[in-house]
């Protein structure tokens, strides 16, 4: 008998009893442990909602896994699902389930009952809750504090603000563990709810967008004090990614001074570092373990040419990963982080696209990191010499430069693979390339 006969037996036996669910109930109490799964999940899918319910109230088990069939909710299904639960939660608050047997001096004490946990994952992107999120928390306010409601990963995307403010109320705050808020809101908006950040003690990665301050005249300095110093409580954080044009200008300094642990990632992308905010990143403790840097669509003044370069420096000895893309960078910016960026022995990934670099930088910028062992992701934008005065790609000139790049690759004589994209169309998005081929050179490529 093959591996996979079993469970074509149980996948039948569970379909079997679902034809019948005043049978499949009955059933339950002598149904082998192991079935349970497989008629859960039939049950599940084929929404047998009165045989969801009995199943849950029967569940053998300690946990209750629903993420695999999450993909595709139906509420209907879900509904009985946490029916279920609250008759067994009824069930469990009896009063002698929440005894212990005897005291030292022989009468019985109350034990306070253990809260029955929910995980899951809340990706706030509607102008209006769900029907489902709608009663889950209904459900969960009404068994309030015999549950506790935990989301290891919470998205906000343009979501009301009072929804936001009830969802947080009811969700443990310090289970979560990946945080992602993509609101267009005011900066007053988002010190407003920043103690509840602090609240989130165990936040691995945190992602913050779209943040704005429409009216300069409007910027308060307590604003940023109350949304930087809540980093205090942030023990865990290894993953920081900030995307905003203006709050960050000037003050990346107080967040820096205020995280408590080296970061493995950091992201500033899209807004405009100073050279006091490039001094304090270089100097920064925290950034000296850091695996991967985005700083793509960062504008930097470059007016201290070694700033940049210190950074780099700072962070060789460990970075993985680096993306400088649309950030300004012309050939003396580049020739000037070559020395630190050729000490990077640990990167993997490294992208310059959106800055037009000449043939002769981008021929000494390969040469710098050809000794880089694990280098395997390469994305330029094409030479300079590609385009006309007007800036119009050329195709002649542009299979002459990638021909001179082929014979570099050549010269070098290690296998290399580097991606060679034009400028992204403005009217596509970043993801458009004219030509997305790359350029190879093996040694199992002929000549």
């Amino acid at each position: 008998m093959s591996v996979q006969n079993p469970l074509r037996l149980l996948n039948l036996a569970g379909k079997t009893l679902l034809t019948n669910e005043a049978l499949a109930i009955s059933a339950l109490e002598y149904l082998p442990i192991e079935l349970f799964p497989r008629l859960f999940m039939e049950a599940f899918y084929g929404r047998h909602r009165k045989t969801l319910k009995a199943l849950v109230q029967a569940w053998p088990f300690v946990r209750l896994p629903l993420g695999g069939l999450m993909q595709t909710p139906h509420v209907v299904t879900l509904q009985a699902v946490l029916e279920g639960l609250g008759i067994l939660l009824t069930r469990k608050d009896r009063p002698s389930s929440s005894m212990v047997p005897m005291a030292e001096d022989g009468s019985r004490i109350e034990k306070p009952l253990v809260p029955f946990e929910v995980f899951t994952e809340l990706h706030l992107k509607e102008r209006t809750m769900s029907e489902f999120l709608t009663y889950l928390l209904k459900w969960v306010e009404q068994r309030d504090p015999f549950i506790h409601l935990y989301c290891k990963k919470l998205k906000m995307v343009s979501f009301p603000m009072d929804n936001i403010m009830k969802v947080l109320s009811m969700v443990q705050l310090d289970c979560i563990q990946e945080l992602h808020v993509n609101c267009t809101w005011h900066l007053s908006t988002l010190a407003m709810i920043a103690p509840l950040l602090g609240q989130m003690s165990n936040v691995q990665k945190l992602f913050v967008s779209h943040t704005h301050l429409p009216d300069p005249e409007e910027w308060n300095e307590q604003h940023t004090v109350k949304i930087t110093s809540q980093f205090l409580r942030l023990h865990h954080l290894q993953d920081l990614h900030l995307e905003s044009r203006l709050y960050l200008e000037g003050c990346l300094d107080q967040m820096l001074r205020c995280l408590m642990n080296p970061l493995d990632n950091l992201s500033i992308i899209h807004c405009l570092l100073t050279d006091s905010d490039l001094t304090h990143l270089s100097q920064s403790p925290n950034i000296s373990q850091l695996k991967s840097l985005n700083l793509s669509g960062a504008t930097m003044t470059y007016s201290s040419p070694e700033l940049l370069p210190s950074l780099l420096e700072k962070v060789s000895a460990t970075l993985q990963e680096l993306y400088l893309e649309q950030s300004g960078i012309r050939d003396s910016h580049l020739e000037a982080i070559l020395p630190a960026l050729s000490h990077c022995f640990q990167l993997t990934s490294f992208s310059t696209h959106g800055n037009l670099l000449s043939m002769p930088i981008m021929e000494k910028m390969l040469r710098h990191i050809s000794e880089l062992p694990s280098l395997g992701r390469e994305l330029y934008t094409d030479p300079q010499e590609s385009f006309s005065s007007l800036g119009i790609l050329q195709p002649g000139r542009l299979a002459q430069c990638r021909a001179e790049l082929l014979e570099i690759l050549k010269d070098l004589g290690c296998p290399r693979t580097i991606w060679i994209c034009f400028t992204p169309c403005p009217h596509h998005g970043d993801n458009t390339f004219y030509h997305p081929e790359p350029i190879i050179y093996g040694s199992n490529i002929p000549g």
